[in-house]
């Protein structure tokens, strides 16, 4: 049997998703409860999240062994024995051809990021940036990474990718209360992508990078940013099927 897992995870107390030789990842907390029931399957993620990057909506799918045909049962024992860190929210039986990577179509994420003060119960969730947020910039800014790019030059090194050309369908930009959200929406996402454009908006913001050097980057006529925003306002919002 094939199962489809949806869950919540602070990713700020673990060493990201994937399983590391450091051990204390996501994945971990699962494998090591799993094991527990004689459950040596393969766990599949949808993607990768780096350390202090958290996920409202990460999947992953599991292939049980034959003795085990209550996901009922499966479920509340996951949900009692998992971190409180992670949240189960489902947990279904999908077709055996089901695969929590490659099967997905649209991947949303967010990004959270305040200019004003940040206190100690929110700095590992949000992003403080210092200076002024001028909408209309970012609304310029946020405009040119639509579309199909090769974004070689805003990603992190290390992954080797089969292709680094992506499609971003969209990048929507508001504001709640005091802080501010950047959603984005893409057919995938390299590694560390939309930090690497988050950086990138937030470096036009403070004038130190402009438009221009944003559109030659993204054409790959020169890299002029290679740093990342920070991970703790990153969240990995829903994967579409």
């Amino acid at each position: 049997m094939n199962i489809k897992l949806t869950f919540s995870y602070d990713g700020s107390r673990f060493n990201g998703s994937q399983m590391q030789p450091e051990k204390n990842t996501v994945a971990d907390a699962f494998l090591l409860l799993f094991n527990s029931m004689g459950i040596k399957s393969q766990l599949v993620l949808s993607g990768r999240t780096d350390k202090n990057v958290h996920a409202t909506g990460q999947v992953a799918n599991i292939k049980l062994p034959y003795f085990w045909k209550d996901t009922t049962k499966l479920f509340q024992i996951l949900s009692k024995h998992l971190p409180s860190t992670i949240k189960l929210h489902s947990l279904i039986e999908v077709n055996d051809d089901f695969n929590a990577r490659y099967s997905a179509k649209r991947r949303i994420y967010r990004y959270v990021f305040t200019n004003t003060q940040i206190n100690p119960f929110n700095q590992a969730y949000i992003t403080k940036f210092d200076g002024v947020i001028d909408e209309n910039i970012i609304n310029q800014t946020i405009k040119e990474f639509i579309g199909i790019y090769d974004f070689e030059y805003f990603s992190k090194k290390g992954s080797a990718p089969t292709t680094t050309i992506r499609e971003i369908y969209s990048i929507k930009f508001y504001k709640y209360k005091d802080t501010y959200i950047l959603k984005f929406k893409a057919n995938a996402f390299l590694r560390s992508q939309i930090r690497m454009m988050v950086q990138m908006i937030f470096k036009i913001l403070n004038g130190s990078l402009t438009i221009e050097n944003l559109k030659n980057q993204l054409q790959k006529k020169e890299q002029k940013l290679k740093t990342l925003a920070p991970a703790n306002g990153l969240y990995l919002t829903k994967i579409i099927y």
